[in-house]
C-alpha cells in the first residue's frame, strides 16, 4: 500500500492498493486500437475493460486494516472514514474526489435482527438514519450475499440503521422493532459520498442484544470478526468486476404457467377449506420456493402415501400419477384431491386409448421425472421409455405397423423432434397424438428464449434444479450458442458470469414465482444503469378449473 498526501479532513486516510500498470484506454474503456463490436465475445470484452474503479471505506484503523488485507483487487482506493457520524459525514468528499466507479463500507457492527449473532454478516438493501429515513438503497445486496454465503459465510439482507452513539438495551430493542437487522455509526453518512454508482455496506456482526459484548470477549469477538472482514476481498473483487451499464431482456412468456396457478391455488384453497395439516404427494410443482412457502402455511410434504395418516386429506401433484398410486389412496381409506394438469392428464388418457387399441407406445421422455413415472404406469409392460435417438436402434416392439408415440410435456421440442425423426426412420408406420404433447406453456417459453438469445450474452434461467421445463429453457439457449446458467432465486447468480455480459437475458420456467425474477432484475439494476425491455412471442390466456372437490366456497 501506498500513503496518498493527507486531505482535509482530519480522520480520513486513503491509500491504494498496488496494481500494475494499465495501457492507456479510450472513452468507452477499452485500450486504444482495440475494436470493441458486438460480435465481440463477451469474455474478451471483459479482457480489455478497464477494472472499475473500487472504493472501500472502513471507519476504524484494525477495520481498515483487516480490509487492505483482504485481498481486495489492484488499483482498490482504501480510505479510513473515522468512527461516528461526524466524521464519516467529512468523509464523503474524498469519496466523491475519488471518482469511484463502485462503492463498499465494511466494518464490524451490532446485531438487531432474530437470527443474527455475532460472527454473521448482514449486507444492507437499504441503509436508514436514526429517524427512519431512507440514506440509501443497496439493490445489488442479494448478488453480493449470495457470494458471501458461497465463500461459507452466514449472511444476512436487509435493512442497517446508523446512529449517532452506541446503542444498548431498550435503545437497541426499539431499532429492532423497526425492522433494521444492524446496527452502526457510519453507513448512513458515508452513504451520500457514493453519488449514484453501486454501492455495498458490509458489516461484520460482533455483538446482540442477546450477547453483548463483555469486557471479556471484547477483545475474541473483535479478533475473530476481523478475521471474517480478511476474507471479504476476492468477493468485493467480484461484485465491483461486475458493475456498468447493461441491458436487460426479459422473455415473455416467463414463470408460473395456468397448470401450475392451478395446482397451487389447489393447496391454498385445501388448506381454507379443510385446514391445516393438507398432505402433499411429492413437490406440488417442481419449486423449492413455492414448497417452503406451502409448507410454512401447513402443507406437509412426502414422499410416498404411507407417510399420510389413514383417512387424511393428500393432494396428489401437477405431474400426475399412476393409477396404482389412486388404488392404495383408496386402500387407506385417504381423501384425494387431484392437482394433475389437465395438459399432463391429457397424455395419461392418450396412453389408455393407445395400449387399449392393442399399440406400443414409445413415451420420449426422461427417466425419474415424476410425469413418466405417472405414464408409464398407465399401462406396464406396455409403454417403453425413449430418451434419445440412440435409444430407438434398441427398441423391440411386437408389432412395428402398431406403434405410437407420446411425449413428455416439458421437453425441448428440438430435443424431442430429433427422437421422433429416428421413430419415424425406424418404424415408418409410427403415428403420434392428435395434437402436440408437449405443453403450450413450454412451448411458448423456449420461442420467447430464442427471441432474447439472438440479442443477448448471457442468459439466466430462474427455476429450480429438479424442473424439467427450466432446464430445457438453459438446453434451448445453449443450442442457440449463448451460455446459460439456471439459478433457484438471484442468491444463486455467480457474479463472474455478469462480467462482460452487457446484454443479459432473463427468463423461468412454468413452475417458478414471477417474483424471482423481479429480484434479480432489481438486484442488476444496482450493478449500473440498466435498460430493462421486454422481448414477446406473445401472451397466455388460458386458465383451468378447480377440481370439483374445491369449487364450493370455504367455510
Amino acid at each position: 500500500m501506498t500513503a496518498v498526501a493527507p486531505t482535509a479532513a482530519p480522520t480520513a486516510v486513503t491509500s491504494t492498493i498496488r496494481t500494475p500498470a494499465v495501457r492507456p484506454s479510450t472513452a468507452d474503456g477499452a485500450p486504444a486500437g482495440v475494436d470493441l463490436g458486438r460480435d465481440t465475445a463477451p469474455g474478451l470484452r471483459a479482457m480489455v475493460r478497464r477494472r472499475p474503479r473500487l472504493v472501500v471505506a472502513a471507519p476504524l484503523r484494525l477495520e481498515a486494516w483487516a480490509a487492505a488485507r483482504s485481498g481486495l483487487p489492484g488499483g482498490t482506493i482504501l480510505i479510513r472514514t473515522g468512527m461516528g457520524p461526524e466524521q464519516a459525514s467529512r468523509s464523503t468528499r474524498i469519496i466523491r474526489e475519488a471518482r469511484a466507479d463502485a462503492v463498499a463500507l465494511v466494518g464490524l457492527g451490532g446485531g438487531l435482527g432474530p437470527g443474527v449473532k455475532p460472527g454473521h454478516v448482514v449486507v444492507a438493501d437499504e441503509v436508514r438514519t436514526s429517524d427512519g429515513s431512507v440514506s440509501a438503497h443497496c439493490p445489488s445486496a442479494p448478488l453480493l450475499a449470495g457470494e458471501l454465503r458461497r465463500a461459507g459465510l452466514t449472511v444476512h439482507v436487509g435493512p442497517v440503521v446508523s446512529v449517532s452513539r452506541l446503542a444498548i438495551g431498550t435503545a437497541r430493542a426499539e431499532l429492532a422493532a423497526t425492522g433494521a437487522i444492524a446496527v452502526d455509526m457510519e453507513s448512513a453518512q458515508i452513504a451520500p459520498g457514493a453519488s449514484g454508482v453501486p454501492l455495498a455496506i458490509v458489516r461484520v456482526i460482533v455483538d446482540t442484544d442477546e450477547q453483548p459484548l463483555g469486557r471479556f470477549d471484547l477483545a475474541r469477538r473483535g479478533i475473530a470478526g476481523l478475521r471474517t472482514m480478511m476474507t471479504l476481498g476476492p468477493v468485493l473483487e467480484r461484485w465491483s468486476a461486475a458493475v456498468g451499464s447493461r441491458q436487460v431482456l426479459l422473455a415473455e412468456p416467463r414463470a408460473f404457467c395456468a397448470g401450475v396457478e392451478r395446482a397451487i391455488e389447489v393447496v391454498e384453497r385445501a388448506l381454507e377449506m379443510y385446514g391445516s395439516p393438507v398432505y402433499v404427494r411429492k413437490q406440488i410443482v417442481h419449486n423449492s420456493h413455492v414448497v417452503a412457502d406451502l409448507a410454512g402455511r401447513g402443507a406437509i410434504f412426502v414422499e410416498e402415501l404411507d407417510e399420510v395418516p389413514a383417512g387424511a386429506t393428500v393432494v396428489f401433484s401437477a405431474h400426475g400419477v399412476a393409477p396404482a398410486v389412486w388404488e392404495q389412496a383408496d386402500d387407506r381409506g385417504l381423501s384425494v384431491i387431484d392437482a394433475t394438469c389437465p395438459l399432463v392428464e391429457k397424455v395419461h388418457a392418450e396412453a389408455r386409448r393407445f395400449t387399449a387399441r392393442g399399440d406400443t407406445v414409445l413415451l420420449i421422455g426422461h427417466s425419474g421425472h415424476e410425469e413418466v413415472d405417472g405414464t408409464l404406469g398407465e399401462a406396464p409392460g406396455k409403454i417403453k421409455l425413449v430418451e434419445s435417438p440412440a435409444d430407438v436402434a434398441r427398441l423391440e416392439v411386437d408389432d412395428p405397423e402398431r406403434v405410437t408415440y407420446l411425449m413428455q410435456t416439458t421437453l425441448a421440442v428440438d430435443e424431442a423432434e430429433e427422437v421422433v425423426d429416428a421413430l419415424r426412420d425406424r418404424f415408418p408406420a409410427v403415428v403420434g397424438p392428435g395434437s402436440a404433447d408437449i405443453c403450450y406453456a413450454t412451448s411458448n417459453r423456449q420461442n420467447a428464449i430464442r427471441r432474447v438469445a439472438i440479442e443477448a450474452d448471457l442468459v439466466l434461467v430462474v427455476g429450480s434444479q429438479n424442473s424439467a421445463n427450466s432446464r430445457r429453457l438453459v438446453d434451448v439457449t445453449e443450442r442457440e450458442g449463448v451460455p446459460a446458467y439456471l439459478v433457484g432465486d438471484v442468491g444463486e447468480v455467480d457474479m463472474r458470469w455478469l462480467v462482460g455480459a452487457d446484454t443479459i437475458g432473463i427468463s423461468a420456467g412454468a413452475s417458478a414465482p414471477p417474483t424471482l425474477v423481479d429480484e434479480l432484475t432489481r438486484a442488476l439494476s444496482g450493478l449500473g444503469p440498466t435498460a430493462v425491455a421486454v422481448r414477446s412471442v406473445g401472451t397466455e390466456t388460458i386458465s383451468f378449473h378447480l377440481p370439483k372437490e374445491l369449487r364450493r366456497q370455504p367455510k
